[in-house]
């Protein structure tokens, strides 16, 4: 037995591998064969299909699809990295009551994972061993609100396990909670005892403490005991090799701020089991590496390469890395794949920074140790596809994205590895025998060459040279000082109270109905144009400290959360943000209390207020939005929805908005393209969304049933739930005429899903104007405008700066003979460029101006340096007729090809019939220039391939004069 468990520890830790996986499948019932080593072996999409069949013809389960590894809602977190991530909102107690989550209570899936970056980043180890990748499949089922627990959760996975896939009882071993004294948790017997009725030896049956038998989902939230299946690779023969197949966790606890655990109100059960783990086992392979998840991709990755076949070795035995650099690629290649099939490049900041990384890795094992050419990479992206497609249609939807990206991103990094290459040999050549890597030096390839810090230390590790680690370390954190000193210049006001789990689960236990805010649509356009917002009279349910306690009441300027029957209030959702204004009690016009905003949790919307006098539960309130700041909202809102009508019409109708956030002061709007925004397209998207705004077309607003609303021929909607029924939005057409089952509008106007506000007439935004544009990362725009005066003053700011560059350019059209006048002229090119650049004007206008400014710039860069080059010529021939009084001297200078300057001064003696002047006139003619100056001195310039002619021209000329 000791035996038993010290191999299980030693092999968790090393083997420990993620829950989760969800996609489509086919009808076709499956029974898999028993493991046997004969063939044939069932595939991995035998497997994939007979788990989601199982949970749905044998146990009801609702299939549902994989989420996008994007995660939808949860900025602290890079990829979704389990199958559970898309249900946090059921197990947090935040689901909208009106949204399909809400209505899920036994559902499987399988579930795109992928883990790097973040507190889950198996990056680093993905190669080194047979067991670690980045991007990974997630078998789950889940059962939420008490629909089953442990006893059916356990009967259902031995069931699949051993009857389905014909697993030999004998070769599973589990795993229970071992319970937690400190924390007052007794031990998981139930589960034990599970087990042992389904026919578990009870010397399979092991007990472990928190660290691998209790399952939390970070820091703070749901959490629970989970009990664990593991595989015996062994077959008896010696002691058991441990690997873990499934886990399952029963949510019965929430972790609080304070490190105290409280039960929840309502239990769940969440499972996940690897597929590439599961596929290894039925298919008799002690590596996933071996299975057919990887093989057609590691034997096409050795038809493209130069090195020996794939060998499966590891560490020392892999001489050369070689087969490492197998796993990595053939790893590295499916999540490039996978994550820009859904919309993830690469880029710098995020997970999109970690995509680069990903990418970068992959093309550096490709070409350095497996000698491969370049496009190898992009030439693996259909065999992916191939064989994922099935299972996630956004690969095949996404083939062609998918290899142009990966294509660009290889060919820019090759080089940028060269450089780095030749960086890092020519430091080793200086440093000792014992001597560090130097950080500063791992921190330059990093930031100016996109070297990966952890490539750049495995290139080291493989020449046996130590990274001065304690340096970069260092380097980093100075680096993230920096930044968290630009992010608190300028810090977001954020709301403070919130509704926690236990919170929304008591309100839900007392049967509190969810917050009837319909009345954030009670508004009218007057005939005079003004917006009229209907009134709200409310009553006050709950009162909550900053602390989330429910209190009696408030006072003395205390901010409190305040929960009413009904409000008029926007709650901050779909990318708009809250409403704010104030309230008053009934009957008490005179004390306002101010609302911050208002944030919504599982349809119980919790508004911040601050309590100047006494407020308490039970109190009649009347609410007032601040119209301003509602009816900005409203038109940015509007505005954001014809900006990504007129992207759509300029780009195509693939183009996908990727996010959006709006306030009353600008609208931030972002588009997923491949190739940047030209200025005219700029320019030609503002006037579509002007001419929409002229014609002041009528917005219509409708509630409709879910289906019908997706099944609209053109429809945009993002990767988010909504509600049923949903709210539409269409811009000049009628909500009915537009799901009309032949209606085409969706194709040529805005008709969106929307629960946010918005104007009634388009005419209300007045104007927009793009001022700003940045690409987030590969593929992804960000664009920032303004609506109305804003956008006016923009345009006059635009035409006032066009104006100065005109006029500046007139300047430098009208030439300088003087030096101090063309470093002016020079200075205020470069002023004016950086107006330009900062400047809240067009975006289209502020691309053409600093394209004009930029080649200004040059000329009056090339003006100074000619003029400064002359008046070195000119004091040379004035040195020289120092030397020689009563000579005249003339100097040419040849410059860039053809160029030449010229300088002469005339002796006093041989005026007024030869003058400086006039000679440096005639040679600068011959040369096609200009001449200036005195009698004395003068100097000028023009162009000749022949200055010996030049000069003997200069010459009879000067003899014809004395």
């Amino acid at each position: 037995m000791a035996a038993a468990l010290a191999a299980t520890g030693r092999l968790r830790q090393a083997l420990r591998g993620p829950p989760g996986w969800k996609g489509p499948c086919s009808r076709t019932r499956i029974r898999l064969r028993e493991l046997s080593s004969s063939p044939p072996q069932p595939s991995a999409s035998a497997v994939r299909t007979a788990f989601l069949h199982f949970f749905r013809d044998r146990h009801g389960h609702q299939l549902v699809s994989s989420a996008s590894v994007r995660p939808r809602s949860d900025p602290g977190l890079l990829f979704v990295n389990a199958g559970m991530n898309q249900f946090k909102p059921i197990f947090l107690g935040t689901v909208d009551p009106r949204s399909e989550l809400a209505r899920f209570r036994r559902v499987a899936n399988s579930q795109k994972c992928v883990r790097t970056g973040g507190r889950h980043n198996d990056l680093e180890d993905v190669g080194r061993d047979l067991s670690h990748h980045t991007f990974f499949e997630m078998l789950g089922n889940w059962a939420f609100g008490g629909e089953y627990f442990k006893e059916e959760a356990c009967s259902m996975a031995w069931e699949l396990l051993t009857q389905v896939y014909g697993i030999p009882q004998d070769r599973l071993w589990v795993t229970y909670f071992n319970g937690n004294p400190p924390e007052g948790l007794a031990p998981d017997y139930e589960s034990r005892d599970i087990w042992l009725s389904l026919g578990v030896p009870s010397t399979q049956v092991l007990p472990f403490g928190p660290l691998e038998n209790f399952w939390e989902m970070g820091e703070t939230g749901p959490c629970g005991p989970c009990t664990e299946i593991h595989y015996d690779l062994s077959g008896g023969m010696g002691p058991p090799q441990l690997v873990e197949l499934w886990n399952l966790v029963f949510m019965q606890y929430n972790r609080e701020a304070d490190g105290r655990l409280q039960p929840l109100p309502q239990r769940h059960v969440d499972t996940g089991m690897g597929l590439e783990r599961l596929v290894a086992v039925l298919q008799n392979k002690h590596s996933t590496y071996d299975t057919d998840l990887f093989s057609p991709l590691l034997t096409a990755i050795h038809q493209g390469c130069r090195a020996p076949p794939y060998r499966g070795r590891v560490g020392m035995a892999d001489e050369g890395r070689t087969d490492m650099a197998y796993r990595v690629v053939a790893d590295h290649i499916r999540a490039l794949s996978i994550c820009m099939a859904d919309g993830v490049y690469p880029g710098m900041s995020g997970a999109s920074l970690v995509l680069r990384q990903i990418l970068r890795r992959a093309v550096r094992f490709s070409s350095e140790v497996l000698q491969a050419p370049p496009g190898l990479l992009s030439s693996l992206v259909p065999i992916v596809v191939e064989m994922l497609g099935d299972a996630y249609p956004e690969l095949r939807k996404n083939t062609a994205q998918i290899i142009s990206l990966v294509t660009e991103e290889e060919s820019a990094f090759l080089s940028s590895l060269e450089r780095g290459r030749r960086v890092i040999e020519r430091t080793l050549q200086q440093l000792g025998p014992c001597d560090l890597f130097p950080a500063e030096i791992a921190w330059s390839l990093s930031g100016n060459l996109g070297l990966p810090l952890d490539l750049v230390g495995l290139m080291l590790e493989e020449k046996s040279v130590q990274l001065d680690s304690a340096g970069l370390q260092q380097l980093a954190q100075e680096e993230a000082q920096r930044r968290s000193q630009a992010q608190q210049a300028k810090p977001a006001e954020k709301l403070e109270v919130r509704l926690d789990v236990h919170a929304l689960g008591h309100l839900q236990k007392q049967g509190v109905p969810p917050t009837d805010d319909s009345s954030k649509y009670n508004y009218s356009l007057l005939p005079n144009g003004c917006y009229e917002f209907g009134a709200c009279e409310a009553e006050i349910i709950r009162l909550y400290s900053l602390d989330g306690l429910a209190i009696d009441s408030a006072s003395g300027g205390q901010r409190c959360g305040l929960l009413l029957d009904k409000t008029s209030f926007y709650a901050e959702q779909g990318g708009q943000a809250s409403d704010r204004g104030y309230l008053i009690r009934k009957g008490q016009q005179d004390v306002l209390f101010p609302v911050i905003g208002a944030q919504s949790y599982g349809g119980f919307i919790l508004h911040e207020v601050i309590a100047p006098e006494t407020l308490k539960v039970g109190d009649q309130v009347q609410l007032y939005v601040d119209e301003e700041w509602r009816l900005g909202c409203m038109k940015k809102h509007t505005a954001t929805h014809l900006l990504s009508w007129a992207l759509r019409q300029e780009l195509g109708p693939d183009t996908q908005q990727c996010g959006s956030h709006l306030s009353p002061e600008r609208l931030r709007f972002d588009v997923a393209t491949l190739v940047p925004l030209t200025s005219k397209q700029l320019e030609a998207v503002e006037e579509a969304v002007r001419e929409a705004v002229e014609r002041d077309e009528p917005v219509y607003m409708a509630e409709v049933a879910l289906e019908l609303a997706t099944q609209v021929p053109g429809l945009r909607s993002l990767d988010e739930i909504y509600p049923d029924p949903v709210r539409v939005v269409s811009v000049g057409v009628p909500v009915a005429s537009a799901l009309a089952p032949t209606s085409q509008a969706a194709l040529h106007t805005s008709v969106e899903l929307c629960c946010g506000t918005h104007l009634l007439r388009t005419g209300a935004i007045g104007d927009l104007t793009i001022v700003g544009e940045r690409q987030l990362s590969k593929g992804i725009i960000r664009l920032v405008a303004v609506t109305g005066e804003q956008a006016q003053q923009a345009r006059d700011i635009g035409q006032n700066l066009a104006h100065e560059v005109e006029a500046v350019a007139a300047r430098m059209n009208q030439g300088s003979h003087d030096v101090g006048e063309a470093q002016r002229l020079s200075k205020d090119v470069g002023r004016l460029s950086d107006t330009v650049d900062t400047a809240v004007m067009p975006q289209w206008q502020r691309r053409e101006l600093q394209m004009v400014l930029k080649r200004l710039q040059r000329h009056a860069n090339t003006a100074v340096r000619k003029l400064e080059m002359g008046l070195l010529l000119v004091k040379v021939v004035k040195q020289l007729c120092e030397q020689v009084p009563g000579t005249s001297v003339l100097l040419l200078s040849p410059q860039a090809p053809g160029k030449v300057l010229c300088a002469c001064q005339v002796a006093q003696d041989a005026m007024p019939t030869f003058t400086a002047e006039t000679w440096a006139s005639v040679v600068c003619s011959h040369m096609g220039g200009k001449a200036w100056g005195s009698r004395v001195v003068a100097q000028g310039a023009g162009n000749t391939g022949d200055v010996e002619a030049v000069l003997n021209i200069a010459r009879s000329f000067a003899l014809s004069q004395l």
